[in-house]
């Protein structure tokens, strides 16, 4: 069965509180198998027979707006996907290095090329930005409270969803499930 991570957005903020172990729990009566979350944000691994992350995302989105009363969007990647995204480098290590932050922003969909100017625009000293596949990359020089730059701005400027999580955290997620055919 393929290994899939869920990225949520709104779980435990703006003063939405769900325990992990109710999360899990819903994850579980889909069907899927090997729940498991990573820390309170929002972030579940699992098995699913289905390949389809599209039709995914809506089956999970559809049962939390069912059991918890309100929306919550759901960024699906596989474990391919997710050692992928950890292991792309996009910017050079010497800003990395000076940087404060680097936070990745999920995305349902790849952007157009319209798209990717508005989010470039959003630019400044403080916050460089990058777009690969389904992600955009934020590398936040200053103290993220000193940017301008959030997950609001994002989706205000796109008109679609996107939930942020911190690279720390996506790399431990890579690491804690690697590809499907390296677990053999």
């Amino acid at each position: 069965m393929p290994h899939f991570i869920a990225f949520l957005r709104a779980i435990n903020v703006g003063g939405h509180t769900v325990k992990m172990e109710r999360l899990r729990q819903l994850f579980e009566a889909l069907g899927f198998a090997n729940v498991e979350t990573f820390i309170a944000s929002g972030n579940v691994g699992f098995d699913a027979p289905s390949k389809n992350s599209k039709a995914l995302e809506q089956k999970i989105e559809s049962r939390l707006r069912e059991a918890l009363g309100y929306e919550v969007a759901t960024f699906i990647r596989s474990d391919k996907e997710l050692t992928d995204l950890a292991n792309y480098q996009p910017f050079q290590p010497a800003d990395l290095e000076a940087a404060v932050a680097l936070n990745i922003a999920f995305l349902s969909d790849r952007l157009d090329e319209q798209a990717q100017q508005k989010v470039l625009a959003l630019k400044t000293e403080i916050d460089d930005l990058h777009i690969h596949e389904r992600e955009v990359y934020w590398l936040c020089r200053k103290k993220q409270s000193d940017s301008t730059f959030s997950n609001a701005l994002l989706e205000k400027t796109l008109g679609r969803r996107a939930t942020l999580r911190g690279a720390n955290t996506v790399n431990k997620l890579a690491a804690k499930y690697p590809p499907s055919d390296s677990r053999r």
